[in-house]
């Protein structure tokens, strides 16, 4: 018991000793509101590497990874056949609990800062991101060419709500860095997850994480709060509103 517990200590102590960096980094708001005429903004992550004692003399020039996820959901991505002149609905392929908002910056190419096997290991770029899904009584991910993960991809890029930029983290000294975090107008509300992490000779040397929350403020938080606290009196009222509109407009344009 005793050897097994010196043993352990000494991996303890590795561990730590090679971990010699530290990252230190903030963003720009940690709380972003949403407004009707919201139109979206830019972030700013910003941060330095931290050495102490034991930071080998050697290692002077690093590699970092930010990885930006929003709140979790579960999505839909259907395939569309034209069948007799119709488009239709012919398959379809559910995304389990994916991040509603995906970005991966880096300050070079991926496959430049570690060998493929860490890349996969830490989820470095969209092909090695892990997105479930449910393929027929299965839950698990599939090969990164697969039709409906590459459609679902690409849909969220058009959006803007997810992005992969491998030229987007600056150093502006062999320390310091910083890099944008692109929000578009549709952004989704929630609490927002940046993980950093820090390479040196293709090598992973430790990683941090920070966040920020998106927040809906005005008129439209107090239909959304409406809409989810009080859902029976919300559909009443909004049948209600309805109604006197249709009644509305049948007195307006009533023709003689």
């Amino acid at each position: 018991m005793a050897r097994a517990l010196a043993a352990a200590l000494l991996i303890l102590l590795a561990v730590t000793s090679a971990q010699a960096e530290r990252l230190i980094v903030s963003v720009s708001n940690h709380r972003v509101t949403v407004t009707p005429n919201y139109s979206g903004e830019e972030l700013v992550l910003f941060g330095s590497v931290e050495k102490d004692a034991s930071t080998p003399a050697d290692r002077t020039a690093y590699d970092l990874v930010v990885t930006v996820k929003g709140p979790a959901a579960d999505m839909v991505t259907r395939r569309k056949e034209r069948t007799f002149g119709i488009w239709i609905n012919t398959d379809y392929r559910q995304f389990l609990q994916v991040p509603s908002y995906l970005a991966l910056f880096a300050n070079r190419p991926f496959d430049k800062i570690t060998s493929g096997e860490i890349a996969r290991r830490q989820q470095l770029g969209l092909n090695n991101v892990l997105l479930t899904q449910r393929v027929g009584t299965d839950y698990a991910d599939v090969v990164p060419n697969d039709v409906f993960r590459s459609a679902f991809i690409r849909l969220r890029t058009q959006r803007g709500l997810y992005r992969e930029d491998a030229s987007a983290v600056t150093f502006l000294t062999p320390t310091l860095f910083r890099t944008g975090i692109p929000l578009p107008a549709e952004v989704p509300i929630g609490t927002y997850r940046v993980e950093i992490k820090l390479f040196a000779g293709g090598a992973f040397v430790t990683k941090t994480e920070t966040a920020f929350e998106i927040v809906k403020v005005g008129f439209e938080q107090f239909i959304a709060t409406a809409a989810h606290q009080h859902g029976l009196a919300y559909g009443l009222a909004t049948a209600l509103m309805a109604l006197m509109t249709g009644w509305v407009a049948s007195i307006v344009f009533r023709r003689d």
